[in-house]
Formats: C-alpha cells, sequence, structure tokens
C-alpha cells in the first residue's frame, strides 16, 4: 500500500511540467512593490523597541502579518517569545526545505540618531528602568524578513519546498538570569524541526558601502564569551597597605597579565584574538582598600583549540598572581556565542545568487574576519548555513566614520532595505531550486 502511494507520487511528480525559474528580474519588481510597507513596518519597530525576551508586541506584530500573508503556520512563544512561519511552496517539484532568520530584540541604550520616529521606550535591565533603542539594526532585519516573507507568499504557486522564517528573540547575549540566549532557546523548543531545515541564511545591517554585501567562508564572526574574575584580599587602611592584602594591587596585575598573554602567546595573523577587561568594580572610600574587587570583560576568538589554550593559560596566570599577593581569584569564561561559521560549499553557491540581489560587483565573499559576535552561530551548529553582511551607511558617510552597531547615533539606510529583502527572497528560492549545490 505504502509502495503503490510512493510510486503513485513519483509518476505524477514526474508528468508534472516543471516550474518555470522565478527570475531576478521578478523578484526586484515584486520587492519594489512591497518596499513602502518595508520601511514604515522598519519605523514602526524601531519606535517601539523591546528588549530580549521581552519582545511581546514585536512578536505580535510579526505574527499577525505572517497570517495576514496566508501563511500555512504560524507558530507564537517558540523560545519563549520567538515565532516561527511556514510558508509551502504549491508547485510541483523538490520538497526541500530552507530557514531565513531576523532576530528581534533591542538595546538598553539612549537613542541619540534625531530621528523623527526615534525611540523613547524604556525597559527594566538589571532590575533598573532603562531606555531601549534599535541600536544594532534588529528593526530593519524583522521588517526586511516581513518583506520577503510578503514577497514570497505571492510566489507560493512558482516554487516546490518549504521555507521556514524564524523571528528570533534575544540575540544580544544572554539576558541576566537566563540559561541561554534567543537562537538556543529556539532550537530547543524545535524551531528547526517539523519540517526538518536543511539549510539557513541570515544577514546583519552594518557599516558599509549602501547595498553591498559580504562575508566570508568558514571562520566569519568570533565565538564570544563573558569573563568575570572576582579576588578577594583583606581589608584594610589605606595608609597601611601591609597589614591586609590589596586587591586592587592584583586587579591591576591580572589585567597586564591578561593584555600581556594574547599579545605574546597568540599569532594575530592566524587566529584573531582579543581580550578585554571592561569593567571594575572595588571599594567604597578613599581610604580604604576593600576586601574583594570584581572585573567582567569579553574573550573573542575564531579557532576553539586556541580559545581553550588561552583560557586555561589565563586560569594559570591569574591564580598565580592572586596567590603572589596572598589573595584568591575565582575565574570564569560563560559562552555567549560559538563562532559563526560559514559552510565552505555552501558560500560558494551563495555568492552569485546575493549577486542577483545586489548587483554585479556589489558582493565581496572573502572579506576579512570580525571579532563582533552573533547567536545565529547556533543555528549553524545544526544545519549547514551562511551569515552574511549588509551595507547600510548613509549615503556620502565613509562607513569607516559612521556610527557603528551599538552606538547611540546608530542609523540604517533605509535606501538597502530593499536589497537584503531581495537577498532573503532569492536565497531561499535558489536553495529550493537546487539544494545549494
Amino acid at each position: 500500500m505504502i509502495r503503490t502511494a510512493t510510486l503513485a507520487a513519483m509518476l505524477t511528480l514526474a508528468a508534472a511540467p516543471a516550474l518555470a525559474q522565478v527570475t531576478a528580474a521578478e523578484v526586484r519588481t515584486a520587492a519594489d512593490a512591497v518596499n513602502a510597507d518595508v520601511v514604515a513596518w522598519r519605523r514602526h519597530l524601531h519606535q517601539n523597541p523591546e528588549l530580549g525576551l521581552a519582545e511581546v508586541q514585536t512578536a505580535a506584530f510579526v505574527a499577525e502579518r505572517l497570517r495576514g500573508f496566508g501563511f500555512d503556520e504560524v507558530r507564537e512563544g517558540v523560545g519563549r517569545t520567538g515565532v516561527v512561519g511556514i510558508l509551502r511552496g504549491t508547485g510541483q517539484g523538490q520538497q526541500r526545505v530552507v530557514a531565513l532568520r531576523a532576530d528581534m530584540d533591542a538595546l538598553p541604550v539612549q537613542e541619540a540618531t534625531g530621528l523623527p520616529f526615534a525611540s523613547t521606550a524604556t525597559g527594566t535591565y538589571l532590575g533598573q528602568t532603562v531606555p531601549v533603542a534599535h541600536a544594532c539594526g534588529h528593526d530593519a532585519h524583522v521588517a526586511m524578513l516581513l518583506g520577503a516573507a510578503e514577497v514570497l507568499s505571492g510566489m507560493k504557486d512558482r516554487f516546490s519546498g518549504t521555507i521556514v522564517f524564524l523571528f528570533q528573540p534575544a540575540e544580544e547575549g544572554v539576558p541576566p538570569g537566563e540559561p541561554m540566549g534567543g537562537a538556543r532557546l529556539m532550537i530547543e523548543a524545535g524551531a528547526l524541526e517539523n519540517p526538518e531545515v536543511e539549510a539557513i541564511f541570515g544577514l546583519h545591517v552594518v557599516p558599509g558601502r549602501p547595498g553591498t554585501i559580504f562575508y566570508r567562508p568558514q571562520g566569519f564572526m568570533a565565538a564570544s564569551d563573558r569573563v568575570d574574575i572576582t579576588l578577594t584580599g583583606r581589608q584594610t587602611h589605606g595608609a597601611w597597605p601591609w597589614r591586609g592584602v590589596d586587591v586592587i594591587a592584583v586587579a591591576g596585575q591580572v589585567i597586564s597579565t591578561i593584555n600581556t598573554l594574547t599579545a605574546r602567546t597568540v599569532d594575530p595573523t592566524t587566529t584573531p584574538t582579543v581580550f578585554t577587561i571592561a569593567t571594575l568594580d572595588a571599594g567604597v572610600r578613599y581610604n580604604i582598600i576593600p576586601d574583594t574587587a570584581a572585573m567582567s570583560g569579553t574573550l573573542r576568538t575564531f579557532d576553539r583549540a586556541q580559545r581553550q589554550a588561552l583560557v586555561d593559560r589565563a586560569g594559570a596566570a591569574i591564580d598565580h598572581v592572586a596567590e603572589a599577593y596572598g589573595a584568591t581569584a575565582d575565574f570564569r569564561v560563560t559562552e555567549n556565542a560559538a563562532l559563526v561559521f560559514n559552510d565552505p560549499a555552501l558560500s560558494g553557491w551563495l555568492a552569485p545568487v546575493l549577486e542577483e540581489a545586489a548587483g554585479e560587483g556589489n558582493v565581496n565573499p572573502a572579506t576579512p574576519p570580525t571579532t563582533v559576535a552573533e547567536d545565529f552561530s547556533y543555528f549553524q551548529n545544526e544545519v549547514p548555513g551562511v551569515f552574511y553582511h549588509l551595507g547600510g551607511t548613509a549615503d556620502g558617510v565613509d562607513p569607516a566614520t559612521a556610527a557603528p552597531n551599538h552606538s547611540p547615533q546608530f542609523d540604517v539606510n533605509e535606501d538597502v532595505l530593499v536589497v537584503g529583502v531581495r537577498a532573503h527572497v532569492l536565497s531561499a528560492l535558489r536553495f529550493l531550486e537546487s539544494g545549494g549545490a
């Protein structure tokens, strides 16, 4: 019975006329037609940002539009506040499954762009009320993926297979008090299953020539670790440092040791590495040496073995420095994001597809690695994927001097949104047609 049904399906498939490929010109026309919507969505989301795992209104906004596009299935609350949209093509052909992803969360940043739709929103971070802004471009990411969803929903009869749209919460690091960030939460909730995703693509707006796309195969964006160091000594009068154990002096030596280890034990030409101590919290009064000092920072690496070796050396060295002064040290490293590793074969396949979207000469598939991080990496740990950057600097502005992501002045050139829509649409369509080969 099963064999008969399978044979019948195969015969039907073989007899069906081949689908005419959707051309880049058709995608361009369709993306242009929804561009006004994309810009309006971006502005609405920009004006109404929400922090990680608090993207309640953002998620509802996304789900409402996906249902309005006629999606086959819309799942809410995936990984707490994530949204998954399922769009199945009705054309006859191979039934591949591809995913497209956008992140939804904003940052605890006071916006200073002066835009007429600038954020005045607030949220709660570490128990404090803080300003909230889309200072990393996630508003544009959501709007572009919604634009792609609208375009592809209008082409259901032109493709076979399934497109999974992932709208992810909490990309900006693991929220305080949470066990993991949004990508891992969505994976644990089954976002890549039923249907089982074969490949995934995503993009990020960054300073760059408007409308250009750049990425690289293999290690593209750094693995990111949070580092916490607590030093414990013995409190004493500032005038009698020898009668205590001076954790301030120890802290200075620890910072110097970390900087020296990074500069003198790692070859920066082969494995770019950044080890930064960014905070130091110690003491309450100018003439009292405290008994504890707490430091935190970040470690960015591109090689798993080299990362572990540096962590091991740093832990041993910090213990030795503390012991020399009579203090103790607690050294902890917590992973924020894994290495963004672009599948080499898929990266090579994608370059001409992205050139269809951005135009000849506007795609660089061999850009240098970058030490910023992205938890898109966790999706890539599950299925082959490619993550790429979209230049979004204002016209006439040197990207090298433009406000970077996470800056209060960061903004996105809205003229590039249509390029992102085309890139999403074409990467999904071409994968379904070819399987990335």
